[in-house]
């Protein structure tokens, strides 16, 4: 299973991004998809969740009010709209799968940059 995210780029505070993300290769049947983000020299920071099978969303406190994950369970797609960014989002975004509901996520895709002026 591969994991393909697109969309990032270069915005100014204020202004808003969509970032994609697909999967493909065997058939696979994901519970969990989910969007990361990783600053140099920090860890990879969870961003925000969907659960397919109780439509259920989670945001972390910076993501909170500002992006929206949304996808299609049945294409294993899934999207992360961001709006008011702010320099501290610039990152590298990864997505992530899983066909389990708890736990680590299996599949990761390879990240895009997203970086945010001021």
């Amino acid at each position: 299973v591969q994991l393909q995210a697109f969309g990032g780029g270069v915005v100014q505070a204020g202004g808003s991004l969509r970032l994609s993300c697909a999967a493909s290769g065997r058939t696979f049947s994901s519970v969990r998809m989910a969007w990361f983000r990783q600053i140099p020299g920090k860890e990879r920071a969870f961003v925000a969740r969907i659960t397919w099978n109780i439509g259920s969303t989670m945001y972390a406190d910076s993501a909170r009010g500002r992006f929206t994950i949304s996808g299609d369970n049945a294409k294993n797609t899934v999207s992360l709209q961001m709006n008011s960014l702010k320099p501290e989002d610039t990152a590298v975004y990864y997505c992530a799968a899983s066909p389990k509901r708890f736990g680590s996520y299996d599949y990761w895709g390879q990240g895009t940059q997203v970086t945010v002026s001021s």
